[in-house]
């Protein structure tokens, strides 16, 4: 069987935290296994509540914590939406070059492949003199629901 990125993401991590003089703990433990077995973009918030269901003894703050070591260790990328909330992509070691179309309104998320983006970010670099070490797309946009109806059943209102 081909070797899984997302399998070596709590080694790699719990390297990356032994490195920062950091302890193991069974609540970062918790967390990032929480945050491997997602493909599902989320919250601080949102990681918190699954946390708590799985040990009571998680605290916000270590959450908060461990997001930052995650995002810093490169094993998740933080998404900026332009609003108050930060979104955390758990895909990225396994797809670091993805897209994201991003719905303003509701904010969903939906990733998805463009082999002509991808092609056109190398002619880019290419005609820049650049060679594209990694690459990064946000589209900012508004979801159909909202723009057929005028109300979108996911926005929290």
């Amino acid at each position: 069987m081909a070797d899984n990125p997302k399998s070596r993401c709590p080694k790699e991590f719990f390297d990356f935290v032994v490195r920062r003089g950091l302890r193991q703990t069974p609540q970062r433990r918790a967390i990032v296994e929480l945050v491997v077995s997602t493909r599902q973009h989320f919250t601080a918030e949102q990681l918190y509540d699954w946390a708590r269901a799985r040990d009571a003894s998680v605290s916000r703050a270590t959450v908060y914590r461990t997001l930052t070591l995650l995002t810093e260790s490169g094993l998740i990328q933080e998404l900026e939406l332009g609003k108050e909330v930060k979104y955390y992509d758990p895909n990225y070691v396994a797809h670091p070059d993805h897209n994201h179309i991003i719905c303003l309104d509701c904010g969903k998320i939906i990733e998805f492949d463009s082999p002509e983006i991808d092609q056109q970010a190398q002619k880019i670099a290419q005609d820049l003199g650049f060679a594209v070490k990694s690459r990064r797309l946000q589209i900012l946009a508004t979801c159909d629901e909202l723009q057929k109806t005028g109300h979108c059943s996911r926005k929290a209102d």
